[in-house]
C-alpha cells in the first residue's frame, strides 16, 4: 500500500487558459480561431434589425422607380400610338383623294373617247 500515493498529495495546480491548459513557453502566442468573413466592418457591427429596415427601404424605392419607369413607358407609348394613328388617318386621306382624282381622270377620258364616237363629230 505504500506504493500508492496517499490522498493528502497536493497537485500542482496549472493556470487556466481559453483551451484548458497553458504552453509553458513564453514566446508562444495563444491561438485563435481565423476569421474568414468577407463582409466588411459597417455590415458586421449592424444589428439584424437595422440591415433589414435597410432592405425594407432599398425595396420600397426600387418599387417606386419601377411603378415611375412603367407610367413614363406607358405614356410614351400611348403618345406613339396616337401618332401612328395620326398618321394613319393623313395617309388614308391622302389615298382618298388620289384615287378620287384619278377616277376623275379616267371618267373625262371616257367622256372624252365617247364624245368622239357620236355622230354629230364624226358625221
Amino acid at each position: 500500500m505504500d506504493s500508492f500515493p496517499s490522498n493528502d498529495t497536493k497537485f500542482l495546480e496549472l493556470p487556466s487558459s481559453s483551451n484548458g491548459r497553458a504552453s509553458g513557453k513564453s514566446w508562444k502566442t495563444s491561438k485563435s480561431a481565423t476569421v474568414r468573413s468577407h463582409l466588411p466592418n459597417g455590415v458586421k457591427t449592424k444589428s439584424w434589425a437595422a440591415r433589414m429596415e435597410q432592405t425594407k427601404k432599398a425595396l420600397a424605392i426600387k418599387k417606386l422607380e419601377t411603378e415611375m419607369k412603367d407610367e413614363k413607358l406607358a405614356e410614351a407609348t400611348r403618345r406613339r400610338e396616337v401618332t401612328q394613328e395620326r398618321r394613319k388617318a393623313a395617309e388614308e386621306k391622302r389615298r382618298l383623294e388620289e384615287d378620287q382624282a384619278k377616277m376623275g381622270a379616267r371618267k373625262a377620258a371616257r367622256m372624252r373617247r365617247k364624245a368622239g364616237r357620236t355622230k354629230k363629230i364624226n358625221g
